[in-house]
């Protein structure tokens, strides 16, 4: 049986803006790492750790601005879950053995290098996927690849940063205060009845209260961004596919553009002011930077194709028609392309550790840029969609359908 079901515009928005977008964030960590190692990195490094309202110039970026980025990450996944990808059983569960694997695999990887060292806190580390950058290298491929893959990677990427929201919630909370954390809960069930029982429609409200709920997470000890995502669950959302006239659309929407042009470049600048010293070399065959250059160049390929073969073997799911395994070891090893999200963990993992966080991000970016070249070569040359697929021959890239040919059960 086939279903297919046309790509939303909102959907549309996202993938487009995040191929402009990676490209503004890789000039963005160009500029970065060349000022810092120029003679004007000391300032410029200076400048990002400047205190303003109580908390430095980095500070609100990774916790106030990214709270914004993560609130993005919740619409779409709300949305995924509704009427998207994931709203099917039979079309969602590869994507998410898929994730599963691609989180396993490599945070084991890294806990063999790390297990009861000081750095084994950076399990998480080579855990995510960076939506932006990993569709944007599938973008550059076009109608060259099967549409269904397109849509296999973007739910596999959803599901993986669902992964990484998690990890961050339970194993990278500081001292928990319990009354500021009730408080917090309170008001997003406050937010839940707004929507559920009272069904009020406004967006302001739920803005305002989002935004009481990310100073009480803040100051809880669990880190705010987490405030976004609960928010993000808050907002009235429709089921109509491109009901503009929902908060959360009309939110989606707003957000596209800002977090693509705005907070992820500023993010980038904030944190990607590695200085590279004469032994950087050397630092990365440290135990750290190993685990974290493996997890996502070796780990994240095998761990997403390998669990997606055990359940298509075991007949949990089966692939759609117009993929070959080929092509889910292609998306596993875009799937390698960590980038934000990994550098926003190590900032977590390594609190105060300013030699550790740089030689992680230098193993981040150095393992993210193996795993994108490598992903992208292989599906140029073994990623031609298969002969039996009708739609891609014919289809400009950006017009594949949200949900590809699938075998029935």
């Amino acid at each position: 049986m086939r279903i297919e079901k046309r790509l939303s515009k909102t959907f549309k928005q996202f993938t487009s803006s995040g191929k402009a977008g990676g490209i503004v964030l890789i000039v963005c960590t160009v500029i970065s790492l060349l000022v810092a190692n120029s003679p004007l990195g000391a300032g410029y490094l200076g400048f990002w750790h400047q205190y303003v309202a109580g908390l430095s110039i980095e500070h609100w970026v990774n916790d106030a601005l990214m709270a914004i980025f993560f609130l993005l990450i919740g619409l779409e996944l709300e949305r995924e879950m509704q009427n998207g990808e994931l709203s099917d059983l039979r079309n969602a569960v590869l994507p998410v053995v898929a994730a599963v694997g691609g989180i396993a695999v490599p945070a084991l990887i890294h806990f063999m290098f790390n297990s009861g060292t000081a750095t084994q806190a950076g399990i998480g580390i080579p855990m995510a996927t960076d939506i932006a950058f990993a569709l944007g290298v599938l973008a550059l491929l076009g109608s060259r690849v099967p549409a269904s893959l397109k849509i296999f990677l973007t739910a596999l990427a959803v599901m993986d940063d669902l992964g990484a929201i998690i990890v961050i919630a339970v194993f990278y909370t500081a001292e928990l205060s319990f009354l500021y954390l009730v408080g917090a809960l309170a008001v997003f069930a406050a937010l839940l009845a707004m929507n559920r029982v009272l069904r009020i429609m406004l967006l302001w409200p739920y803005l305002l209260g989002g935004a009481l709920m990310w100073f009480l997470m803040l100051k809880s000890g669990v880190h705010a961004t987490i405030a976004g995502v609960l928010l993000a669950f808050t907002i009235p959302f429709s089921s109509l596919e491109d009901d503009a006239e929902s908060p959360s659309h009309r939110l989606e929407h707003m957000l596209h553009k800002p977090v693509a042009f705005l907070i992820l470049p500023i993010f980038a600048l904030a944190n990607t002011g590695i200085m590279i010293g004469t032994g950087w070399t050397e630092e990365l065959m440290s135990a750290n930077s190993l685990g974290i250059l493996l997890g996502l160049v070796v780990g994240k390929p095998i761990g997403i194709f390998l669990f997606s073969f055990g359940a298509v073997l075991l007949g949990i799911c089966r692939l759609p028609l117009d993929l070959a395994w080929r092509h889910v070891l292609g998306a596993g090893l875009l799937g390698g392309i960590g980038f934000t999200m990994s550098i926003f963990i190590t900032n977590l993992a390594y609190t105060g550790q300013a030699d550790v966080i740089n030689a992680s991000k230098m193993a981040i970016l150095i393992g993210s840029l193996v795993a994108g070249l490598i992903g992208f070569t292989w599906l140029k040359f073994l990623g031609a969609p298969l002969e039996s697929d009708p739609d891609t021959d014919t289809m400009d890239f950006d017009d594949a359908p949200l949900h590809g040919p699938m075998r029935s059960h």
